[in-house]
Formats: C-alpha cells, sequence, structure tokens
C-alpha cells in the first residue's frame, strides 16, 4: 500500500484555552492582576517623565546653580580687583592676536597697578600707629572739648555738678549705641547669610550662570551668543561645501588654522577666513544665509566681503539686534559751529558697520544715489547738500520732480528750485541741466583763455530722475525730453556734464528709484564717481547701481532688508574711506528731518548775501535785460557781477548763457545803475537797478501819454 495519506478535509490548529471564544451564557473569566510592583513602576515613571517634573527639577538645578555662580563670579571679580590676574590675561589674548602695542599697553597699566598696590600694602603696615596716635589725639582733644563746655555750663547755671555733664552725655550715648547693637544683632546675624546668598543668587541669575539645559525656554536659544573660534569653524564646516567639510576634517587643529584673530568692530565682530585649496570664496559667499544661520544670525546681520588677501573672506557679524538700533543724530544737527570746505572737508553721511564715522569728500565728483521706494534716497542725498550749503561759495541748482516739499527749505539759498512731477516740471529740470552744460562751456572757454582760472562749485541735483528719463514729451523740433538715445535731451544733458563738467567744478548728482536700463540708462550711471544704492529687490539691479566689480567684491544692497533698513546704503566710491581690499563700504546714514534741515539751511542763508530763487526757468519768451538783473539781484543790496551773469545763465541759458561782463556793462550803461568797486570788487547795486527800472518805465508811461 502506498505511504501517502490523503485527507478528506482541511486540519486546522486547535486553539490556546485563552484564545477561545467564550460560549454563550458562559461568564468570561478574569483578566490576570497586575502585580504592585509594576504599577508602581508605570507610575513612578509617569510622574519622572512628567514635563511639570522635568520643569521643576530644571527650577530647581536652575536656583541653584544660580548661588554657585554668582558666587564665582563675585569670587572672580573680587580677585581681578585684587590682583593683576586681569591685565595678565589682556595682555596674553594681545600677544595672540599679535598686536604688540597694545600687549605692551597692558603690560605698563599692569605695572601701574602693582606698583598702587604696594603703596597701599605699606600704608596699611603704617595704620595701626597712625590710628593709634590719632585715637589718643582725638579722645584728649575730645575730653578737654568736653570738660571746656562742662565748665561753660557750670558758670553760666552757677552748678560746679555741670562740669561733668558733658561727659556723661556722651558716656550715655555710648551706652544708647550699644544696647541697640546688641538688640539689632541677632536678627542681623540671622538674616545677614540669607541676604548675601540673595546678592548671589541676583547675580547668577542676571548672568545666567546654570546649564544650558536648566535655563528657561527663552533663555536657551542661541541667537545672540558671542562668536568665537569654534562656533566660526563649526559654522564654516556645517556650510554645505564638501570640499571645506572634508578639509577641516582633516586639519590637526580642527580649521582653527583658517581664522585670523576675532577683532571687536563696532557693533560686531570682524575676522579673516582663509579657506583651504578647492574652496572658492564665491562658493562661502553664495551661503550667506546658512552661514548667518550657522552662527545663530539673521541674513541681515553677516557680511562677507573679498579682501585682498587670496582664497579670504571677511567675515563682519553684528551683535544680535544691534543693526536694529539707530544711530545718533547727525554732527550738523547737534554742532551749530560745524562749517563745510567743498574742496578739502568730507560731508558727515553716517557711520559704517564698524561704527566709525563715515565721511564723504564731494570734491568734483558727480553722485548717484538709488533704491527702492521709501527707503531714505532723498534724505540721504538731502544730507550732504546740507553740509555743502554751509560753504558759501557752493551754488545749488535743484530739480525735484517728486515736489512733497522734501528740497522746500533750500528756496532762498538755491538759485533755481523746481518741484513737482509734471511733463512742464522735466521740461524745466531738462532746461536746468542744460543751463549747466552752458555754464560749464562758459567756464572750459575761461579756462583755455587763462589755465589759472579757478571757478565756484555749481551742484545741479535732479531728484527722483527717474521721472525725466521716462518722460514722452517732444519739443518743437520732435526731440525727446526722456529716453535714452543720442536725440534726448536730458539724456544728452547728464552725458555732456559727466564728461567735462568735474574739470571747472560743475557737478551733478541724481538721485532715482528702483533703477533699469530704461529709467537709468547705463552711460548715465557710470558717469557718476560716487554710486550709492540703498535696498534693492535684485541682484541685477544692484549690478546696474554699483557696477560688477562691487558687487563681484560683496557688495549687496539686494539683501538690505525693505522697509527696515531705511537709511543704509552700500557705497561706492574713491571718495569715502574704504578698508583695503574693499570695493564698498555699507553706511548708515544720519537722519535730518525737516525741520532740523530748515535751521541748517537758516545757518547756510547766514553766511550768505542773499540769493533769488527761480521757481519757473521762462522759454522761448522775449527778455529784458534790465527786468531780469532787477530779478536775480532780489533782495541783496549789492551782488558781484560774475554773480550776476551765473544767475541770468540759470534764467535763460540761450540768451544769457554767452554774456560776459562787457555785456552786462552794455546793458546798464546810461541808466545810472552801471557795476562799481565795493572792497575792490565789481558789483551790481540793487537800489541803482530799482531807480533805473523806474525811471524807464516813468518814460515809458510818459510816452505812452503823448
Amino acid at each position: 500500500m502506498s505511504d501517502n495519506v490523503v485527507h478528506l478535509y482541511k486540519h486546522t490548529p486547535t486553539p490556546a484555552a485563552e484564545d477561545r471564544p467564550t460560549p454563550a451564557g458562559v461568564e468570561a473569566a478574569p483578566a490576570p492582576a497586575v502585580p504592585l510592583w509594576v504599577r508602581s513602576g508605570r507610575a513612578a515613571r509617569t510622574v519622572v517623565t512628567h514635563e511639570r517634573t522635568k520643569a521643576a527639577a530644571r527650577a530647581v538645578v536652575r536656583h541653584n546653580m544660580y548661588v554657585l555662580g554668582g558666587a564665582r563670579i563675585v569670587a572672580r571679580r573680587t580677585w581681578d580687583g585684587r590682583t593683576a590676574s586681569r591685565y595678565e590675561r589682556m595682555l596674553r589674548a594681545a600677544e595672540a592676536a599679535g598686536n604688540y602695542e597694545v600687549a605692551a599697553e597692558w603690560e605698563e597699566r599692569g605695572q601701574r597697578f602693582r606698583e598702587a598696590r604696594h603703596r597701599r600694602r605699606m600704608d596699611l603696615l603704617r595704620a595701626p600707629v597712625a590710628i593709634a596716635k590719632g585715637a589718643v589725639v582725638g579722645t584728649g582733644v575730645g575730653m578737654g572739648a568736653l570738660v571746656a563746655l562742662g565748665v561753660v555750663l557750670a558758670c553760666a547755671n552757677k552748678d560746679v555738678t555741670d562740669v561733668v555733664t558733658p561727659l556723661m552725655a556722651v558716656v550715655e550715648f555710648i551706652r544708647l549705641l550699644i544696647t541697640i547693637v546688641a538688640i539689632v544683632w541677632g536678627p542681623l546675624v540671622t538674616i545677614g547669610p540669607i541676604l548675601a546668598l540673595l546678592g548671589l543668587w541676583t547675580v547668577g541669575r542676571h548672568q545666567q550662570a546654570a546649564p544650558n539645559w536648566a535655563l528657561p525656554t527663552s533663555a536657551r536659544s542661541s541667537e545672540g551668543e558671542p562668536i568665537t573660534p569654534s562656533i566660526v569653524v563649526k559654522a564654516l564646516r556645517d556650510l554645505g561645501v564638501p570640499a571645506l567639510r572634508n578639509a577641516i576634517k582633516e586639519m590637526g587643529d580642527a580649521g582653527a588654522a583658517m581664522l585670523s584673530p576675532i577683532v571687536i568692530a563696532g557693533c560686531g565682530v570682524e575676522l579673516d577666513v582663509t579657506l583651504p585649496s578647492g574652496v572658492s570664496t564665491i562658493e562661502v559667499q553664495n551661503r550667506r544665509r546658512k552661514l548667518a544661520e550657522n552662527l545663530s544670525r539673521h541674513e541681515h546681520e553677516v557680511f562677507i566681503t573679498i579682501p585682498e588677501a587670496a582664497r579670504t573672506v571677511r567675515l563682519w557679524v553684528a551683535d544680535s539686534g544691534a543693526l536694529d538700533e539707530p544711530i545718533g543724530p547727525s554732527p550738523l544737527v547737534t554742532d551749530e559751529t560745524v562749517t563745510a570746505d567743498y574742496k578739502k572737508g568730507r560731508a558727515p553721511w553716517g557711520q559704517d558697520l564698524r561704527g566709525d564715522a563715515a565721511a564723504l569728500s564731494l570734491f568734483q565728483r558727480h553722485l548717484l544715489v538709488t533704491g527702492l521706494s521709501n527707503q531714505g534716497k532723498t534724505a540721504s542725498l538731502r544730507a550732504l547738500a546740507l553740509w555743502a550749503a554751509l560753504d558759501r561759495t557752493v551754488e545749488f541748482r535743484i530739480a525735484d520732480l517728486k515736489g512733497v516739499g522734501d528740497w522746500a527749505m533750500f528756496d532762498g539759498l538755491a538759485t533755481v528750485l523746481i518741484q513737482g512731477p509734471a511733463d512742464e516740471n522735466v521740461i524745466e529740470a531738462t532746461e536746468m541741466v542744460e543751463g549747466l552744460v552752458v555754464e560749464m562751456n562758459r567756464r572750459i572757454e575761461a579756462r583755455r583763455l587763462d589755465p589759472k582760472a579757478v571757478f565756484a562749485p555749481l551742484i545741479g541735483i535732479v531728484d527722483e530722475a527717474q521721472v525725466a528719463f521716462m518722460c514722452p514729451v517732444k519739443d518743437e523740433e520732435n526731440r525727446p525730453y526722456g529716453g535714452s538715445k543720442a536725440t534726448s535731451r536730458y539724456f544728452m544733458a547728464v552725458r555732456k556734464v559727466h564728461n567735462q563738467g568735474r574739470a571747472v567744478d560743475v557737478i551733478l548728482w541724481e538721485g532715482t528709484q528702483d533703477p533699469t536700463d530704461q529709467n537709468l540708462p547705463k552711460l548715465v550711471r557710470e558717469g557718476a564717481h560716487t554710486r550709492a544704492s540703498l535696498a534693492l529687490g535684485t541682484e541685477s539691479q544692484a549690478r546696474m547701481a554699483l557696477g560688477d566689480k562691487a558687487v563681484d567684491g560683496g557688495a549687496a544692497p539686494h539683501l538690505l532688508r525693505q522697509g527696515l533698513d531705511k537709511g543704509t546704503l552700500v557705497v561706492a566710491s574713491d571718495g569715502i574711506e574704504i578698508p583695503k581690499g574693499q570695493s564698498s563700504l555699507t553706511v548708515r546714514t544720519h537722519y535730518i528731518d525737516d525741520d532740523q534741515a530748515e535751521a541748517i539751511i537758516n545757518r547756510a542763508k547766514a553766511l550768505r548775501d542773499g540769493v533769488t530763487t527761480l521757481h519757473v526757468i521762462d522759454r522761448g519768451e522775449e527778455r529784458d535785460p534790465l527786468a531780469d538783473i532787477a530779478t536775480v539781484v532780489g533782495d541783496a543790496s549789492r551782488v558781484l557781477t560774475q554773480d550776476v551773469l551765473k544767475r541770468l545763465a540759470a534764467l535763460d541759458a540761450d540768451v544769457y548763457g554767452k554774456w560776459s561782463f562787457i555785456d552786462l556793462k552794455r546793458v546798464l550803461e546810461g541808466t545810472g545803475a552801471e557795476p562799481y568797486k565795493s572792497d575792490g570788487r565789481m558789483v551790481v547795486g540793487r537800489d541803482r537797478v530799482q531807480r533805473a527800472l523806474a525811471e524807464r518805465d516813468e518814460t515809458d508811461s510818459a510816452s505812452a501819454a503823448e
């Protein structure tokens, strides 16, 4: 027979007793009881791991460590105060940083401290003898004075017992003091240690002298922690650059050799990082945000620039929150004695990130300030003009194409002031810049005839210049005022001033917002010697504003925070002191409000004889030279003939742009208002011109009556 057995049904294993279903009507067996020790362990684990228990444990450890840490801090301060350890510590730090001048200074300070300490100790040795002598003499003098007072009382009261009354009063007072001390001493001995512990706890709590895990949640954040070499190396290691990470791991000193000494720089610290072979500076620059986060900082609190050394980046790391604090007021506001020198001086513009004063030279430098709207462009541009206004030789011609009064205080100081965004205002601004070209050509011709000729500075300012570049209006010859082609009147006038104006001190400043190739042509922006940018939206705009060299060197106005970094701009110019090897400087400018600007302008006006401001430039009308001369003379009692010629040119460049002293004399000859000498210089008198004008009007009226 075959050994194979064929089963006619499916075999299923018999379930275990505890897995069998309970038949209906039969009561289920009770579950086995959990041992007491198991339940106790679970309860204990729940209690121990509960968040409240953890918080309580942290609080106990924290407050005890506050006392211990406070004791350690107080002991350290006492030790530093009584010994020369502080000076030794600073000496070693200066030597490690290679700053031997500072090391020598700390060594000298330490020596002076030791000498002073030696004198104090010698004084203490002599003190007991001096105190004993003083006590004997004081006691004798005191008792003598009391006896003398007693004698006086005895004589006055005719009672011999009053001789000892003052002595007994002093004895009674001493007994009272002893009684008070005896009463207070017991509680003081009890409370004194408690007060001492409380003081130590306060010191420890203020310094957060407890383990980080025991601190409150709000204090455990690493944001704002001091920058140390280990933190910087760790931040670089975790930057996401494989070659940099591997190089740091292979370094025997864990990467410390890459770092220069960390030095305090203004409201932050600064250091150079020499990158290992195979790591480029651009790889670090492109990871600025990640590097900042690794350093427990916000992106705007870390700046990366490229110094002269090869394969090196310079890091400036701000103290947490320091850049959100405002800087102090401008020296123009706080010091009414400040003066300006356009040629040799520098305008106080603000502070760099190191906290040092940032001053800009304006001498023969065209200026361009750009940025997004409402970032402080006009305020930063106006601050420079306010300083230059304190030089009485500087003439201003201003076109404000925003027209909301930001430049209104220059009325009475600028020879031309145009305010408004309309096409008519753009036409006036264009003719103002063309007037600069006429004056420039006149000066160039004068310089050709006299190579030693010197000219007063003439600064033209166009704020919101993008309005001019975008203007679609055309003149009678079908030439557009705006645009960036050779037919554009405004564009070509700006280019001419940029090309030759600085040689004869005819300077143009422009302020524009949100730069593009349409509203700020390439040739115009590259013609500015000083280029500054506030917050921008993109890197391409930053390159338009400052140029490729500055951006490649670390300039990053596009990383400034719109709305939060108002007044902070990045400057590329040879007119401002920039650290060696860098191509730009970040400046936090002083803010001068309208009232303060008005006060500064009033001081500037007091330095001048009086200026008549032209608000509208006449075009195409037949000129009345005598009336125009009266207009430009204004309220001044007398005006230099050369200033009259300049103001006439500003009034109408087409008619008066080529006038010389001979033309002026020709018009005034025979009117009784001829130029005359005053203090050795030729001038035109206001009263004489007004009288000549009045006599002419009377003659014309009489002729008309006949």
